[in-house]
């Protein structure tokens, strides 16, 4: 036998506990001296690892390289018999999920901690995936916790390092280490799925009237993007930015929101982009931002869900359900009753997802996070969203985008026709998040156990609340804690988030996120249904005025602030439509004074021109100011689409 099995003896540590998406730690946690081997060796422990199968990738954060290698010294002695892995340690996690499909794995063990940053003082995580492709589940995740807790001993071999950069197979003590390339078999995958020559066509007719740009925050879809945009449609270089995966994403937050996708928006703006799209850090995650427009996660799927029928993959196997997490808005509950198909309203988590796919009862669902995706794989796919309308993700939405334009040959449909029609139909969901990022626990527990309180004794349900600053009146219906059922292995899961429902319909949703690695994360989901009858003009309100009032009661009724401790939130996800439809006016008036100041002439009033002109120019900015989802980096950008003098 060429290789020895050494035991090392440890102890246990505390709060090894996987969330949603598997453990997340700051990095400098999992340096401690066996704090990786012994999470690692619980999850061996609790799963067949003996003569098994597993996929290794992951986002090519600060720390994979060196875990990778511990994977394989602890798996190896477990008794793995292959291991699957990406090239230099990275798959994102839509292809590692199709990879662990396709190869018929046992499962898979994930580097990531998806759109958090990364570096030696930031977020590392772990996480495991089963066959199916999709997360653990509850039970299997328990298992791994209750080994963490008295883990006593963890078993490596003694080997040499394995090459991680060069192509091909190599015999690693009892097992089988198969470097494969991390981009073919995903890029295989989406041509099967979209229309690729379709998409082509279109961006190449319209080369000049609609153009394209991926940022990929220096995530691990930089390389995907490339060689579809570039590789299978021929795009130029200048359609990708930031597409070179880095260690600490470039030093960036790569969560491909309205804040940190900042360098996204500016180019969009800056150069007048009709489609643009991000990614976050592991792949699973998208944006879709145009020019003069921006679509909000739960408008995406469900634009996406109405038109399925031009996407070969559904076109051919139909669409069997459709299902979003509980905080997303009902819009897609709307599409899904209309076309007369079963939908599911289930815990945040993808896993919940699996289940419902499993069953052949799901085909596309969503996530208000950003997350979209179908039956295809069995996590959510940033690219497949983009690709599909642009990636609704990607390439959803460039699917989706060709198939409208084939049809309207005479006029360009473009992101803000798509919704104007989408709302048209449907109505529109008013729709706005707000992240309040590493408050103190004690705070949000606070506030929890208010909202608990009031599910207990009913003190709030048949109450009126006004709000001073719009004058109107809102009516608390309940207050509930959401609970689910999983209709396939009638699982229970609790304590999903308080939900508070006014008379109108309207609704305020509070969760606790534990995704992040330091501190509380508490989000609070704002949601008022306006029907298609109210006309264009209504349907196309600033979201942040037609919420306004609910918001000023939401936070009043929970003193989040107190709680809190934070007078604004971090983070604003929320659709900015009809504000951009006022930008591109009110520039296209500012344009229009610059013509006029240049004309000669002696009888021109210049005085008041100059007047209009510094007051056109100061309300673009504000305008583009509102825009922000905070406050932070404001003046910074500014100057990037605030007309210059």
């Amino acid at each position: 036998m060429g290789y020895q099995v050494r035991e090392v003896a440890t102890k246990p540590y505390d709060g090894q506990k996987p969330g949603t998406s598997g453990l997340r730690k700051r990095v400098k946690v999992f340096q401690q001296e066996n704090y990786t081997e012994n999470f690692v060796q619980a999850i061996f422990d609790s799963i067949r690892s003996d003569g098994a199968t597993l996929v290794i990738g992951g986002d090519g954060r600060y720390f994979s390289p060196e875990t990778v290698q511990t994977i394989l010294r602890i798996g190896s002695a477990n008794g793995v018999k292959k291991f699957i892995v990406g090239r230099d340690a990275i798959l994102s996690t839509p292809a590692a999920s199709n990879v662990i499909r396709k190869y018929k794995a046992d499962g898979g063990i994930l580097l990531t901690a998806s759109h958090n940053p990364g570096g030696p003082n930031n977020d590392f995580g772990i996480k495991y995936n089963v066959s199916n492709g999709g997360p653990a589940p509850e039970n299997v995740t328990n298992r791994i916790y209750e080994v963490t807790k008295t883990i006593q001993k963890y078993k490596v071999i003694e080997a040499d390092p394995v090459d991680l950069s060069k192509i091909g197979e190599t015999t690693y003590g009892p097992s089988q280490v198969q470097i494969i390339d991390s981009v073919e078999d995903y890029v295989e995958l989406l041509e099967e799925i979209f229309d690729f020559p379709l998409i082509k066509d279109f961006l190449h007719n319209n080369a000049q009237s609609f153009r394209v740009l991926f940022d990929g925050l220096h995530g691990v879809t930089g390389p995907y993007a490339r060689a579809i945009l570039i590789g299978k449609l021929g795009l130029p270089d200048a359609a990708v930015q930031n597409c070179v995966p880095l260690p600490d994403f470039g030093g960036g937050h790569p969560d491909p929101n309205l804040t940190y996708a900042h360098s996204l928006v500016e180019v969009v703006e800056k150069n007048n982009i009709q489609f643009g799209a991000a990614s976050d850090g592991d792949g699973d995650r998208n944006m879709i931002y145009g020019k003069g427009a921006f679509v909000t996660p739960s408008d995406s799927v469900a634009i996406i869900a109405d038109s399925a029928n031009v996407i070969p993959y559904f076109k051919k196997g139909g669409v069997k359900g459709l299902a979003r997490s509980m905080p997303t808005s009902k819009a897609i509950d709307l599409v899904a009753k209309k076309k007369g198909l079963e939908y599911f309203e289930v815990p945040t988590g993808w896993k919940f997802f699996g289940n419902l796919m499993d069953a052949g009862r799901l085909s596309i669902c969503g996530e208000e996070s950003f997350g979209t995706g179908s039956d295809h794989i069995r996590e959510k796919d940033g690219l497949w969203a983009i690709v599909g309308t642009y990636r609704v993700p990607f390439a959803s939405w460039l699917n989706i985008l060709a198939a409208a334009n084939k049809e309207s040959p005479n006029k360009l449909i473009g992101i803000r026709e798509l919704l104007q029609r989408h709302y048209s139909i449907y109505g529109r969901s008013f729709f706005s998040r707000y992240d309040y990022e590493e408050v103190s626990s004690e705070g949000a527990n606070k506030l929890v156990a208010l909202l608990n309180d009031a599910i207990k004794t009913s003190s709030l349900a048949n109450t009126t609340h006004h709000s001073k600053s719009t004058g109107q009146d809102y009516r608390i219906s309940s207050v509930t804690s959401f609970s689910y059922k999983d209709p396939i292995d009638g699982s229970v899961s609790t304590n999903q988030g308080q939900i508070v429902l006014f008379d109108d319909g309207s609704r305020v949703v509070f969760r606790l996120s534990g995704t992040g690695s330091a501190g509380a994360t508490v989000r609070m989901y704002v949601e008022r249904y306006v029907g298609p009858d109210a006309g264009p003009e209504e349907l196309s309100r600033d979201t942040a005025e037609g919420l306004k009032g609910l918001i000023e009661v939401a936070l009043e009724i929970t003193k989040l602030k107190e709680f809190l401790e934070r007078d604004e939130p971090t983070v604003i996800t929320v659709s900015t439509f009809f504000f951009f439809f006022l930008l591109v006016t009110v520039s296209g008036v500012h344009a229009a004074f610059i013509v006029i100041a240049g004309m000669k002439t002696d009888s021109f009033p210049y005085e008041v021109v100059g007047f209009l002109l510094f007051w056109s120019t100061y309300v673009d900015a504000c305008m583009y100011i509102s825009l922000l989802p905070s406050r932070k980096g404001s003046l910074e950008r500014i100057s990037t689409v605030a007309p210059k003098l």
